[in-house]
């Protein structure tokens, strides 16, 4: 995957905050591939470090974002380029744990971003969320301006919060911040548990021949976009002065409903428990997702690569081949 635009990491220090997790495993063994010297800050609490690539110049530092000791420790080397993927993660974690997501999702950043002005980072890419910043009043597919302010978990309204905050600091100190609109990530890399995403949570109970739980009746659609064109997406971020100071989808740009994926994986890993129909949860109110990517091809030259079937298929493999550590890492 590293094109020549990406040896402009070869080597620079780059930190990735929550590293460890499905987006930043593969960001980070991609940052070494093309050069870079990457230093992990991750604390585990979604993650498991059997998860980080293993290169030379990968360094891992388990530790919390809120640590000011742990932040000057990673800022001490004066990091190129900052990749803030650290999250208190999901929807319904938020509604169940609604403080301690404003603690990592909205102080947190704001602690990364103050070293990062400290130091005069190149870059500041902030994962975002598509899935988030969107409403029911935001028209679809969902263009960069049109995001709403009447949201239904607080994991939406702190990662706004998060965008409002890298603004501010592009603003006033002419921090080069981008602002990436995820929609949907899946793929290797992802542990499947209680507060995960749906299509790790699926394939484990698929290969557990347990029947795949849909919340309403299989329409509803998502805008699934397979990890690797993710950080194709970041990585460009990264290096495109015309990203500065942007918001911008990272999506597939395409619809799935639940109900083709969950036949899908079914029928890959062979689970003849099918599925059953669950209530959907009150916060759930978005029957439709879907991502413009207009903007991200414009200045990022941007095209997903991964269909919808492939990227699933890749998941059960990486599935398979590491199942005996998803096993005992899964946490439900």
């Amino acid at each position: 995957m590293i094109m020549d635009e990406f040896r402009a990491y070869d080597g620079k220090c780059v930190l990735v905050t929550g590293g460890a997790g499905c987006v930043g495993s593969n960001l980070t063994g991609n940052l070494a591939k093309a050069g870079a010297n990457v230093i992990i800050l991750d604390n585990l609490s979604s993650s498991y470090e059997w998860n980080i690539p293993e290169y030379e110049n990968i360094e891992f530092v388990k530790g919390d974002i809120l640590d000011d000791e742990v932040l000057k420790r990673v800022f001490k080397e004066r990091p190129d380029y900052v990749f803030h993927l650290a999250a208190h993660f999901a929807n319904q974690n938020s509604v169940d744990n609604p403080e301690k997501d404003l603690l990592v999702n909205g102080l947190g950043i704001l602690k990364v971003l103050e070293y990062a002005q400290l130091v005069g980072v190149e870059r500041f890419v902030y994962s975002s969320s598509g899935c988030g910043v969107y409403g029911l009043d935001s028209k679809i597919p969902f263009e960069e301006h049109d995001i709403s302010i009447s949201l239904h978990t607080p994991y939406q309204v702190t990662k706004l919060l998060g965008e409002l905050y890298t603004n501010y600091f592009h603003n006033l100190y002419e921090m080069p911040i981008v602002n990436a609109r995820f929609f949907n990530v899946f793929g290797p890399g992802e542990v499947p548990g209680k507060y995960r995403n749906v299509i790790p949570n699926f394939f484990y109970w698929a290969m557990n021949q347990q029947p795949l739980p849909i919340t309403g009746d299989g329409s509803e659609t998502r805008d699934w976009t397979f990890v690797e064109d993710i950080v194709r997406g970041l990585m460009a971020m990264g290096v495109r002065r015309e990203a500065i100071g942007e918001a911008i989808n990272l999506g597939s740009g395409t619809e799935h409903q639940v109900i083709e994926m969950a036949g899908i994986i079914n029928e890959l890993t062979e689970n003849p428990a099918g599925v059953v129909y669950r209530p959907r949860r009150d916060w759930d109110a978005k029957t439709r997702l879907l991502s413009s990517i207009d903007k991200a091809r414009r200045l990022l030259d941007y095209e997903p690569q991964v269909s919808f079937r492939e990227g699933l298929e890749r998941t059960h493999r990486w599935f398979t081949e590491n199942w005996e550590l998803i096993r005992k890492s899964a946490e439900f």
